[in-house]
């Protein structure tokens, strides 16, 4: 049934979005454990729900798997929907924990680990996130239809989720992930909304790149080696 399939993403977008982002929130955005929280979430993830959903938990994946012809327009719409709601769930635990504090929860003031930046214009940020997503969706489309790297594809995947993380987080916070972005951006004041934009569409840019560059010079060889 396709329900169980959109619960499965719903569930592991909320996962992914509590613990990565609410790593960085509670962390003050230690590089190295936000990096490892999202990769180390999209492996445990992807072992505990591939089986039912792929566990895109991130639109821009489940954009190229459309492109690739590998989802029913049903699944697409069915996917994205799952994941968004799952992301704001993941972003209201984080606000419930600060909630808990001695100092509350204020939107805009505490941090949920919304996306953005004070260093670079929106158009440094924009390519940042098209180049993070391209890397990262060519990476995820690479080893899952390779029959070599398909069996470990979680690991391959999560390892390349805390590499983007390493560059990004100083430019962007680093999305490659609309839904990831929107959890947080709800509760995170005028600023987030503001650039919540960038955060949507590039990595949807970043996506479609992926799938052209794959199939133009990786799906070959691949082929070749089943």
């Amino acid at each position: 049934m396709s329900i169980k399939k959109y619960v499965a993403e719903l569930i592991g977008t909320a996962v992914l979005v509590f613990f990565g982002c609410g790593t960085a929130a509670f962390s003050g955005v230690n590089l190295v454990a936000t990096a490892a929280a999202f990769g180390v979430t999209i492996i445990v993830m992807a072992y505990t729900i591939g089986r039912v959903s792929g566990c895109h938990i991130n639109p821009a994946v489940s954009v190229a798997m459309f492109l690739d012809g590998k989802m029913s327009v049903t699944d697409f719409v069915g996917y994205v929907i799952a994941q968004f709601i799952g992301a704001i769930i993941g972003a209201l635990g984080i606000v419930f924990m600060w909630s808990t504090t001695d100092d509350g929860f204020e939107a805009g003031v505490t941090a949920v680990g919304a996306n953005g930046g004070d260093t670079f214009n929106w158009f440094g940020m924009f390519v940042a996130e098209v180049i993070l997503t391209f890397v990262f969706i060519l990476v995820i489309i690479a080893v899952t239809e390779n029959k070599k790297t398909a069996p470990n594809a979680g690991i391959f995947i999560g390892i390349a989720l805390f590499f983007v993380h390493i560059l990004g987080i100083n430019i962007t916070g680093t999305s490659v992930n609309p839904a990831r972005s929107l959890g947080p951006a709800l509760f995170g004041g005028v600023d987030a909304l503001k650039d919540l934009w960038i955060f949507i569409v590039a990595p949807i840019v970043g996506a479609v790149i992926a799938v052209i560059v794959n199939k133009a010079l990786i799906r070959k060889d691949n082929t070749a080696e089943e």
